[in-house]
């Protein structure tokens, strides 16, 4: 009797440890993920108010038509696009 439930406390303590361990992990797999969110919309938040302070730049200077300064403003935006994408996967 005595070894029959011995036998079931060292499977309950084993399934535990396993249990923590696989919850351990995909905590950590998670942090590294959430991290990686946060460095892509820093990317893409600052590549935007670089894309807005070009064109208000452009359009004070004169230097170009509106359009062409909406274009600038465009490709600044999908550079920020794709730094987050580099940065994401």
């Amino acid at each position: 009797m005595v070894d029959a439930r011995c036998g079931f406390c060292r499977r309950t303590v084993g399934f535990l440890l396993s249990a923590a361990v696989l919850a351990f992990s995909g905590l950590a797999l998670a942090t590294d993920q959430s991290q990686q969110r946060q460095q892509g919309r820093n990317a893409n938040q600052a590549s935007k108010q670089d894309a807005r302070s070009e064109k208000i730049d452009c359009r004070a200077a004169n230097q170009q038509s509106n359009a062409a300064c909406r274009q600038d403003k465009r490709e600044t935006k999908q550079d920020g696009r794709q730094e987050k994408r580099d940065i994401k996967y």
